[in-house]
């Protein structure tokens, strides 16, 4: 069994009592996994902090594509397109049990955004500035070619359509996979541990002072370097930590929801990339028994932890879904469950919400803060090459010397990895025979392989060893194991929502698991009845609110 064990929470909160480090990261999310993966394979000593669970944010809660931003090229921001589009197969590489290929459809309709010489002359620029090669070169289809796609298109106003590769992922999964392999280089990497404050030498940030939420325990911890990669929250870190936080460069916060249908209720054979009456696209994206739509993108000025999705967001989308499906008859009551993001993007002037730079951007306190807000989910490897490229230039001459070059576009993450998507494909059916005789299905396989890859063997040896006489018991009470034990995981909720997705794609799932869970977790961190109820009252708040719109 391979072992995952430097995550655990007690080695690492006594091993910072005395450690110092090059660098330090406030934020978990997939920016801050990126940096620390980047810095501690340049060599740098690093720490990731993170005040909630990992991935808690923006990056469990984005379409869940690792794509080329193909409507940025109607604001003919041809650099981010290569840029993005370029990763989309580095990306595939590094991790093809969790970025997977997965071909879009783009309807051309009578009046819509896009005609047929602007879709086929668009979608050639696309695979030229993404460098796409073969199979995956967009292709142009007729009328009856894309019904054939998808039949479920509207016949009276379709006139074809573009059929080109994207590529889907679980990003709260790969998240865990970045911060995974930045701690087996070497990084330290510590959930639920809020920095409350920076110590100065100078003027300059020398260390944090932070508050182990679980542990409560306080830390003083000395650092050469923090940077803030928070998110949503870059700029309230700036401003309530920093002495210095100066004038420049602030965020425009924008709201994107997703809503999931079961898969007989908005059953497309593929994924679609469609209009909507005012001008927008949105994505239709199936997932095993499910099907998610979105997104919505408009200006947020709340309170980032109080993010919702409302009734407007929902009645838009469903809108637009009828619209664009004349036999698809969505109603409210229809949805399965629902989630709502932030994008931390960079204010711009005169701005709406969808022509705003998706465009990363660092900014440098006088005090030496480095924050940075911005970027895409799919860039994330070269925001940490950007990022890491600055400081490495803070370092002395002689310390300089010793750092190793760039090295994230050929580590793998996961430790025994798969050579290429086939070989996932090939793993899936070896393990479908298996897994039948307990009730599952290729999809609940599938599922399972694209969240763990062959850390999969480790979860089936442990369901192997359960007795529970319900095999969908059995199979969860598994992952959670591998969760509490591999993955940090410290509140049923990061199990449910961030680990497996099943608050998303499977929340009927849910109810039957949540004692056995909970009791679970009452054994491992020795919860009391308060503590137990407590955390009983978090998950069902939380299956009722992806369901409740306002």
């Amino acid at each position: 069994m391979q072992d995952f064990s430097n995550l655990n929470r007690k080695e690492i909160v006594e091993a910072l009592k005395k450690e110092s480090f090059d660098l330090l990261i406030i934020g978990g999310g997939i920016t801050g996994a990126g940096i620390a993966l980047d810095a501690a394979t340049r060599g740098l000593k690093v720490l990731l902090l993170e005040q909630n669970d990992f991935a808690s944010g923006t990056s469990s809660k984005s379409t869940k594509l690792i794509h080329g931003g193909l409507r940025y090229l109607k604001q003919f921001d041809f650099w981010l397109v290569h840029e993005i589009g370029s990763e989309r197969a580095i990306l595939h590489n590094l991790a093809p049990h969790i970025v997977v290929p997965d071909k879009m459809l783009l309807p051309i309709i009578q009046n819509g955004t896009y005609g047929s010489w602007l879709t086929s002359i668009g979608l050639k620029i696309y695979d030229i500035l993404a460098s796409v090669e073969g199979e995956d070169k967009r292709k142009m289809l007729d009328k009856e070619e894309a019904l054939l796609k998808e039949p479920l298109l509207p016949k009276d106003i379709l006139e074809g359509a573009g059929y080109y590769a994207e590529y889907r992922t679980d990003d709260a999964r790969l998240t865990i996979e970045v911060i995974k392999t930045a701690v087996r280089h070497g990084a330290f990497a510590l959930n639920y541990c809020q920095v409350r404050e920076f110590s100065y030498t100078d003027g300059k940030i020398s260390g944090i002072k932070a508050q182990d939420l679980l542990l409560d325990q306080e830390l003083e911890i000395k650092t050469a370097c923090v940077v803030n990669a928070t998110g949503p929250w870059v700029d309230l870190t700036r401003d309530k930590m920093d002495l210095r936080p100066g004038t420049g460069k602030r965020l425009q916060l924008t709201k994107g929801v997703h809503l999931v249908f079961p898969f007989d209720k908005f059953p497309i054979k593929q994924s679609v990339y469609f209009d909507v009456p005012d001008g927008r696209m949105i994505f239709g994206i199936p997932r095993g028994k499910v099907t998610y739509v979105g997104t919505t993108d408009t200006k947020y000025t709340g309170d980032p932890e109080e993010v919702k999705t409302s009734l407007i967001d929902a009645l838009y989308l469903i809108s637009a879904v009828n619209h664009m499906f004349p036999d698809i008859e969505l109603e409210l009551n229809d949805i399965q469950s629902s989630w709502a993001g932030l994008r931390p993007l960079i204010y711009e002037e005169g701005k709406t919400a969808g022509e705003l730079s998706r465009k990363d951007e660092i900014f440098e306190s006088a005090t030496g803060l480095i924050s940075i807000a911005g970027g895409k989910l799919t860039g994330y490897r070269k925001m940490a090459e950007r990022t890491v490229d600055l400081i490495e230039k803070r370092i002395s001459k002689n310390e300089k010397k010793s750092l190793r070059p760039i090295q994230t576009e050929s580590i793998y993450l996961t430790e025994d990895p798969f050579e290429n998507y086939d070989e996932v494909i090939k793993y899936i059916k070896n393990l479908l025979p298996l897994l039948k005789t307990f009730g599952f299905d290729r999809k609940d396989v599938t599922s399972l392989v694209q969240r763990y890859g062959k850390q999969t063997e480790s979860i089936l040896e442990k369901f192997r060893e359960l007795n529970n006489e319900d095999p969908e018991i059995r199979l969860a009470m598994a992952e959670l194991w591998f969760s509490l034990q591999y993955e940090m995981v410290a509140e049923p909720l990061d199990f449910f929502e961030r680990r497996t997705g099943r608050l998303y794609f499977n929340a009927s799932g849910i109810e039957k698991l949540i004692r056995p869970v909970l009791l679970e977790f009452a054994k491992v961190f020795k919860w009391d009845e308060d503590s137990l109820k407590k955390q009983h009252g978090i998950l069902e708040n939380a299956l009722e609110e992806i369901r409740t719109f306002k």
